[in-house]
């Protein structure tokens, strides 16, 4: 009884780091509430900043989440795709 192909999958090691991830969305968020600033010459509200800011953390999250996924199938593929080319190689040699 062998380890399954996801089993496999879910214990190769990401090559991305969650924490920088959230870094770098705090900072896209807040400057983009910088730009729209100065774009628009005004000065939003800490009301209107707050939710802003939540608002954009909450969907660049799901965008995360989305390549999360992708990355599993893009994993997924490169299995199947090994095990076909070692069989082609076991099998050029019948």
């Amino acid at each position: 009884m062998g380890i399954s192909d996801e089993d496999k999958i879910g214990s190769i090691k990401s090559a991305v780091d969650l924490a920088i991830v959230g870094d770098n969305i705090s900072d896209i968020a807040e400057f983009t509430l910088e730009k729209y600033e100065f774009k628009n010459d005004t000065t939003l509200s800490s009301e209107v900043r707050e939710e802003g800011v939540a608002k954009v953390k909450e969907e660049l999250w799901k965008r995360v989440e989305q390549l999360k996924k992708r990355r599993m199938q893009i994993l997924a593929e490169m299995f199947t795709l090994a095990e076909k080319t070692l069989e082609g190689v076991i099998n050029k040699g019948k």
